[in-house]
Formats: C-alpha cells, structure tokens, sequence
C-alpha cells in the first residue's frame, strides 16, 4: 500500500503546529508560576521580599497602615526587597500589602495582616549599691603627762577640815577609863596597897614577938 505525498506532509504539519503551541503554552506560563510574593508583619516593622516577577512589565507596590501609605507607591522589575519600620501604636493595627503585577491581574496580591503591640520589657530591679563606709580614724594611744594637781604634795590641803579644838568657854567633859591619867592612878592605888600591907605584916610580926 502506497502512501500520498500529501498525507505525509499534512501530518508533519499538524506536528509541527501542535509543537510550537506546546513550547508557547510553556513558556507563557512559566513565567507566570514564577512570581514569589513574601512579606511578614512583626510589632515594629514590614518586611516585603518579592522575586521572580516579569521584568519586562511595570510592577507596583504599595503599603498601608490602617488606610495610611506607610509606603507609598513604588515600581520594580523582577525582584523588590525592603524593610519599612512601623509608628509606634498603643492597639494592633492592620498593614495591607498591594502588589500589582503588569503582566495580568491574576498574578497580583491584596492581602491585609495585623500588627501587635510591642510588650515593654521591664528593666531588672537595681541593686542598691552599698554605701561607702566611713573610715575612721585610728586613735593613736598617747601617754598623758602627770599634771601638777597628780603628784602628792607634802602639806595638807587648805580645803581639808582641822581637828576640833574645844573653845575655853565649853563645860568640862567627864573623864572615862580611856583618860591618860588612869595608869598613874591605878599604880599609885597598887603601891598604897602594897605599902598598907607591909605595914600591917610588920605590926603583927612585932605583936607576936612581945607574946
């Protein structure tokens, strides 16, 4: 069985078409899967990270902070990246990233996201520092010189009370046994009586002789 020319060529045709539509659809879309929107929202700060955009289009960013251009309207080719620090809030506000894509809608990006509030960090309690203590001064022991009034004197003192001397007009007090002319006395009365005795042993003596 012989085959026509024709046919042969009809079909290299239809190949040839079915070819080059497969490597257009190709590269039509692989660009288009290619575009890499990231972006993340933390208490104090935006960060966008966007890549793999067409560069052959315009591109167009733009970043809200509760319906205020936090940044304002910015164009990029293939890949944009920035940080963008946000105003200080007291409530969680809502950022909104735009992201239009010049070669089709589908590949752009509206997507809003909420900032917390930044929780303060307290500072730790301070030690007190110690109080720097006072030093002082060592005394140094000294030897005190003996004053005048210290050393003993020889005469009494003028403030020291004299005896009592009894004023000639005062009555005469009663002698008693502690009189310094009680041994006299007693000695005398000692020798009369001795005396007294002799006489009286010489009288009898002389009585008895007679007889």
């Amino acid at each position: 069985m012989t085959i026509p020319r024709r046919s042969w060529r009809a079909t290299g045709t239809l190949v040839a078409a079915a070819m080059v539509g497969l490597t257009g659809a190709v590269l039509t879309a692989g660009p288009a899967a290619a575009h890499t929107p990231t972006w993340d929202v933390t208490c104090d700060q935006v960060k966008v990270h966007l890549t793999q955009y067409n560069p052959e289009v315009s591109n167009e960013v733009t970043i809200t902070v509760d319906g205020k251009d936090l940044l304002p309207t910015e164009k990029f080719g293939r890949e944009f990246e920035k940080t963008v620090a946000l105003p200080d809030h007291d409530q969680p506000v809502a950022v909104r990233l735009v992201v239009k894509a010049g070669d089709g809608e589908r590949y752009s990006k509206d997507e809003t996201k909420q900032a917390p509030v930044c929780e303060e960090s307290t500072p730790p309690p301070s030690t007190p520092s110690p109080s720097p203590t006072e030093t002082k001064p060592s005394e140094t022991p000294t030897t005190a010189s003996p004053s005048p009034s210290d050393t003993p004197s020889e005469s009494a003192s003028p403030s020291a009370p004299g005896a009592a001397t009894p004023s000639p007009s005062s009555p005469d007090l009663a002698e008693t046994g502690s009189s310094s002319t009680t041994p006299i006395i007693g000695g005398a009365a000692v020798a009369v009586l001795l005396a007294g005795g002799g006489i009286m042993w010489s009288v009898r003596k002389r009585r008895t002789a007679q007889h």
